[in-house]
């Protein structure tokens, strides 16, 4: 029986045998071919070609030629001879996803990129995906009848891709089964190790997303099922045990996670993901995220003004005091974004300290002249004057 035969009916037949024991030099199998456009499959193939196409024009999509060049060549070194059949694409969408189509076009959206440690905690989502990819099933899945409407619905959405509507579709058109995910999953900690990668971060990937999810229920009370965040990898504490058991079992813990080199690729980006993050006004799973990247970054200016940011926006009881304070700490740390002092100044504005407000605002147009609200802050500035 070939491994990844052996693989894809492991789940069958008690997969719970086979994560005791972790898959030995898992063994990538052929390069898939392009099928003949005539058959069912080929159908498939040729509607996500297309759909590949309009993501081209998509607004949604991240141009910026370092980070995905960056991005691919993750990709890239996890799938090996597969590597010429991969087109990867940055997706500026605040939720945690990263599909791969049958066709070998791969997605990955901004808010993964936030949520993730290091490049190894990369790797082990596009590893994951690469399995889906290997084992085909994607075409397993959309052969079925239901999921040619998922399909269906997942083209249609793929031009706008990013949209809350397209969150939903794209979750339900990429919904795996069980045994798929732990398929995946296995293959994908096979790659990681077979690139260097430390697959202990497999693990940490869901452990942090259950921390963002049991935050969120802290926070609004809300159950799992309802979180779009988790629709597609549901990270429930036993994949994370079966992961963290299956890298303890492959060892390879001192490998070089890759911290820095991701830190420096999206950190040109991270001021805008955050923002959209915000937008999301899921604020539990934002404090996780936020707390989380200031424990990462240490002296941390800017995570510690979006951690001021976030209880300014939600803006509950005490919710004031709190911003107040977070932005006095993040205005004396080095990365501070000059947006600090006009949340100050709204602070004060709201409270009614006009010269506070004043001081406020003269900062922040000190800081950025040519700002899109300067005209606004100005007219602030000659209030009551």
């Amino acid at each position: 029986m070939e491994r990844r035969e052996f693989i894809r009916t492991c789940g069958c037949c008690g997969f719970a045998a086979a994560a005791a024991s972790y898959l030995d030099a898992f063994d990538l199998p052929a390069r898939l071919q392009r099928p003949d456009v005539k058959t069912d499959e080929g159908g498939l193939w040729a509607q996500l070609d297309r759909a590949e196409e309009r993501l081209k024009h998509s607004p949604f999509l991240v141009r910026e030629a370092e980070l995905n060049g960056y991005i691919h060549g993750i990709a890239c070194r996890l799938a090996q001879s597969h590597c010429p059949d991969l087109r990867t694409y940055v997706v500026r969408s605040p939720y945690f996803n990263a599909n791969m189509a049958a066709n070998g076009m791969m997605q990955v959206w901004t808010g993964l990129l936030l949520r993730t440690q290091n490049e190894a905690q990369v790797a082990a989502v596009l590893g994951h995906e690469i399995g889906h990819y290997v084992s085909r099933h994607s075409l397993e899945q959309l052969r079925d009848a239901k999921s040619r409407s998922a399909f269906a619905s997942l083209i249609g959405v793929v031009p706008v891709a990013g949209t809350l509507a397209a969150v939903g579709l794209l979750a339900g058109g990429f919904a795996y089964s069980r045994e798929h995910e732990r398929t995946a999953d296995a293959i994908g900690v096979e790659l990681m190790a077979a690139a260097g990668y430390p697959p202990l971060e497999a693990s940490r990937v869901w452990g942090n997303l259950l921390q963002e999810l049991a935050a969120e229920k802290d926070w609004s009370g809300e159950p799992e099922k309802r979180s779009l965040l988790f629709a597609t990898h549901p990270p429930t504490k036993e994949r994370q045990a079966t992961l963290l058991e299956r890298a303890q079992a492959m060892g390879k813990a001192d490998l070089d996670p890759g911290v820095i080199p991701m830190r420096r690729a999206i950190s040109p980006h991270r001021y805008a993901w955050l923002e959209d993050e915000l937008k999301r006004r899921r604020y539990g799973e934002s404090y996780a995220l936020l707390t989380r990247l200031c424990a990462d970054n240490g002296e941390d200016g800017e995570a510690v003004y979006f951690l001021g940011e976030l209880y300014r926006r939600r803006n509950a009881e005490g919710d004031a005091e709190l911003a107040f304070r977070g932005f006095q700490k993040a205005a004396a740390l080095p990365g501070v974004p000059p947006e600090v002092h006009r949340s100050l100044g709204m602070l004060h504005q709201k409270a009614g300290r006009i010269p506070e407000m004043r001081a406020a605002y003269t900062r922040y147009l000190q800081a950025k002249p040519a700002a899109e609200d300067a005209e606004m802050i100005r007219a602030y500035l000659t209030e009551g004057s």
